[in-house]
């Protein structure tokens, strides 16, 4: 457990807070491409309790910037994109992405009162569907050659979410292997073939058991965490006889990301960024080692789940999240349906909006949460002191972090520490595109 300062110290993420000033030295997530419709691509963002606004001008350039004007405090997501950049339409001033002022159509001709002015602004970057921010002060790092990253565009699909709750209780369920044989367990199991686009939904390695049947069979995993480079490796391990050992390998990409395998081709970097201290979005890249992804059939299976365009689930705390006492005591643990975001959400959720973790008993299972927040709170404390964020790319001297495995694997127990690379390896192999991460 934590002390009631220390949870503060790592839930608080506004302007000046120290956990803030940490998630701010990383690039984050600050919305999808496809908010940013064609005709008029600006969209308000809240995030880390600042109020912002993104647009992206004629030459496709993206900028973000404070969402009130420097000037009279206008809101500049109803501004219009014209000049070269984002003009307020109160008094016509004009922004570059960077925040420049670039024109001032109401003082005297010849003033050079724009030069003087600043709109507070931070820089992005596209990255296969998503609009990355830096809000940290500086030059912003160098993006990590993640598989996410170095993907073509067509092997990979990107989406969003609105999670209730602080940022750092919804990560935490990302990073605890043993939740899934109980809060995803199914009573049934689903022909994979028929699921494309769905968690846990594919075969065990090369068994012909569904991994959805190993959870439920195998609710004891022995748990090993690694600390690299990125973050910490999670190596789960569930018995499926005396002969072999499913082993599912999934990552904490420091400080906020996670990686788990959606199936044997697709894997799933998900962030969880702060909107302020009570809410959070959740945004994914799924990424394919194999064929290209079909992004029309995973947006339709998402959107049939959530509301536009705040990307808010429908099944939510306020009709007890589909909850069917009948459905649970035949089909599924929870009784919530079979998407397992709606577990997660009502998981993360039930802790209330911000987890009170000095009432907290930890076990040998939550090894991993207690070995993050170690890594958590001893980064804050660094950053505080002026030094550089740790696993960054600066900090592993300028090499780039790859990666980062994740991956279902089946192998003889005396062989689990290296069956799942050579399973990675292979698929790499065959990949058109993907890197050796080693």
């Amino acid at each position: 457990m934590l002390s009631a300062k220390q949870n503060e110290l790592v839930t608080r993420t506004g302007p000046g807070t120290p956990a803030g000033d940490l998630l701010r030295r990383y690039w984050q997530p600050a919305a999808l491409v496809e908010e940013l419709p064609d005709n008029r691509p600006i969209v308000p963002v809240r995030m880390l309790g600042e109020e912002l606004v993104l647009f992206r001008d004629e030459s496709g350039k993206y900028g973000l910037l404070a969402k009130n004007c420097c000037h009279r405090g206008a809101d500049l997501s109803f501004g219009r994109l014209e000049d070269g950049g984002l003009r307020c339409p109160f008094h016509g001033w004009l922004y570059g992405t960077d925040g420049a002022c670039l024109e001032q159509p109401a003082e005297p001709e010849g003033s050079q009162f724009f030069k003087k002015v600043r709109q507070p602004a931070y820089p992005c970057e596209e990255r296969n569907g998503i609009v990355f921010t830096y809000m940290g002060p500086g030059e912003p790092p160098a993006f990590p050659e993640f598989d996410c990253f170095l993907a073509p565009d067509a092997y990979t699909f990107a989406f969003k979410g609105h999670v209730e709750c602080n940022w750092l209780q919804a990560l935490e369920v990302g990073i605890d292997p043993s939740h899934a044989s109980y809060l995803h367990r199914f009573f049934e199991d689903e022909d994979p073939a028929e699921n494309y686009g769905r968690q846990f939904r594919d075969m065990a390695g090369d068994t012909q058991m569904p991994v959805t049947k190993v959870l439920r069979e195998s609710s004891r995993p022995r748990i090993e965490v690694e600390e690299t480079d990125y973050g910490l490796r999670l190596i789960s391990m569930r018995d499926l006889g005396p002969a072999q050992t499913h082993v599912r390998v999934t990552n904490l990409a420091f400080p906020n990301a996670f990686v788990i395998p959606m199936s044997q081709e697709i894997v799933i970097t998900q962030w969880h960024v702060p909107v302020d201290d009570v809410n959070n979005f959740w945004f994914a890249i799924f990424t394919s080692f194999s064929a290209p992804v079909d992004k029309a059939i995973m947006r339709e299976q998402r959107l049939q789940r959530c509301t536009l365009p705040g990307y808010k689930p429908k099944a939510n705390k306020s009709n007890d999240y589909g909850f069917d006492p009948e459905e649970q005591t035949s089909l599924t643990y929870t009784g919530m349906g079979m998407d397992i975001n709606v577990h997660d959400q009502w998981a993360v959720e039930s802790l209330g909006p911000i987890q009170d973790r000095t009432i907290e008993h930890l076990g040998a299972a939550d090894k991993a949460i207690t070995a993050y927040r170690r890594m958590l709170i001893k980064a804050i404390d660094t950053v505080a002191k002026g030094k550089a964020p740790p696993k960054s790319v600066e900090s592993a001297n300028g090499q780039g972090l790859r990666g980062p495995v994740a991956i279902d694997a089946v192998a003889p127990p005396e062989s689990w520490q290296t069956c799942w690379k050579e399973s990675d390896l292979a698929r790499r192999d065959a990949s058109k595109w993907a890197k050796n991460p080693w």
